[in-house]
């Protein structure tokens, strides 16, 4: 739980704007608003412009308070909020007095945190909240924003209740097995397990696909050396970032840049060039962080060059690709401003470039990928805490079913139990009163 101290933080960036925004929640707040503006009352959710005094009676400034009377507040205590005039001095001397009258620093989310506590958001609110604040790209501010509607919360609470339907006629048929209950309800728990593991599944499978909409898709370059990623990676950054020499292993490690593909955010990851020997061991190491690059990218662009014959090197990429699953592989034909040499019998598939010309129609190919898979109304986590509680809420799922099958209640009670427990994790913790609550309001017992 949280201490009942009145909290303030300065609410806006650091550094020079037009203005600042100094907020302050907890029973104290419109006291120490008062104080400092001289002011008899302040009226809820009404905008009332004043002037803010030192304790020396010094003015400080001109700024307008909003006040929000507990419980309609984002904490669900009582706030204010000094929108004062911009800038780092002002709006630290408008926080020296308030704490001057008693009030603490806030720690870090401790607004958001005694807005959970007081029921006033739930946990995937809280984090979308957090996550939205560092948003790079439309897509991530789309899915957040999904979040802070209640999206999630609802698709949680859908499974939550099964669960509890599941666990109170599962907690009845052991109590109370002489007294007479639904034929078919075994049947019905059958097929909400069956729903909801498909639910969870599908959940999982466009969280892992889609994870890139919050902190960028990764996109790995690969081809043999002096093919011409760098090159590709410069135009593609608009700028130099890369060394480009004729010489073979100029790029010895991996690098990695961010940038924009229509609304998306994508990391771009320019390998070694990955070749059938080396001696150089530095070398070696960078085309081992080649292929790990690979294994982490969401798309991989093999590069190939057209001027000259395919090779053994050429033969490894290909390879690699091969083996490669659960990615999106676009095969480039690089140099074509060249003499053709290559064999193009090598690749199903292929995009024609120059880096010396427009790579627009490669550009054109991977932002349609990226909208496949953005464009989209399927459930998404958007954190490593809310997949894990998913994974682990499927794994009792999986694990109820033999129980179930067999009779043997009790150890399917508690696998039910326990993914209440995961699934709860996500927005707010399971409590066993809940499960009393079904078991007693359904039923007539009469014990």
């Amino acid at each position: 739980m949280f201490d009942d101290n009145t909290i303030v933080a300065i609410a806006t960036a650091n550094g020079i704007g037009s203005i600042s925004i100094v907020r302050v929640s907890g029973k104290q707040a419109l006291e120490i608003a008062l104080k400092i503006s001289k002011r008899e009352s302040l009226k809820p959710r009404l905008a009332t412009l004043s002037t803010l005094y030192t304790k020396s009676n010094e003015a400080i400034d001109e700024a307008l308070l909003l006040y929000f009377k507990a419980p309609f507040s984002f904490t669900g205590e009582d706030i204010v909020e000094f929108q004062c005039h911009g800038g780092v001095a002002i709006a630290n001397m408008v926080l020296d007095e308030v704490l001057n009258c008693g009030a603490r620093i806030a720690n870090p989310g401790e607004f958001s945190k005694r807005a959970f506590f007081n029921g006033k958001m739930d946990l995937s609110k809280a984090e979308a909240i957090s996550k939205i604040i560092e948003a790079r790209s439309e897509d991530a501010v789309k899915l957040l924003a999904k979040q802070l509607k209640g999206e999630l919360s609802n698709f949680v609470e859908d499974i939550r209740e099964d669960l509890l339907f599941m666990l109170a006629y599962t907690e009845v048929s052991i109590d109370y097995a002489e007294d007479d209950l639904p034929t078919d309800i075994f049947e019905k728990i059958e097929e909400k397990l069956k729903n909801i593991k498909e639910k969870l599944e599908n959940t999982l499978e466009a969280s892992k696909r889609r994870e890139g909409m919050i902190e960028g898709f990764k996109l790995a370059i690969i081809g043999k050396p002096n093919v011409g990623k760098s090159s590709l990676l410069n135009k593609l950054l608009n700028y130099d970032r890369a060394i480009i020499s004729d010489i073979a292993g100029t790029t010895r490690d991996t690098i990695e840049e961010s940038v924009k593909i229509g609304t998306h955010i994508i990391k771009i990851v320019d390998t070694a060039g990955i070749r059938d020997e080396t001696s150089d061991v530095i070398e070696k190491i960078g085309i081992e962080k080649s292929i790990t690059a690979i294994n982490e990218a969401d798309i991989v662009v093999a590069l190939f060059d057209n001027s000259k014959p395919c090779d053994k090197e050429d033969e490894k990429i290909l390879s690699l690709l091969h083996n490669t699953s659960n990615k999106q592989i676009l095969k480039v034909l690089n140099k074509t401003d060249l003499q053709k040499n290559f064999d193009i019998s090598k690749l199903d598939d292929y995009t024609n470039l120059s880096t010396k010309e427009s790579i627009q129609p490669l550009v054109t190919k991977i932002e349609k990928i990226l909208d496949t898979n953005t464009h989209s109304d399927e459930m998404t986590l958007i954190s490593k805490r809310q997949i894990d509680s998913v994974f682990q809420t499927l794994h009792h799922i999986n694990e109820s079913s033999m129980p179930l099958q067999t009779g043997e209640l009790e150890f399917f009670a508690h696998h039910i139990t326990e993914a209440l427990h995961f699934i709860s994790n996500i927005t707010r913790p399971y409590e066993n009163d809940e499960m009393l609550d079904v078991m007693f309001g359904e039923f007539c017992l009469g014990k």
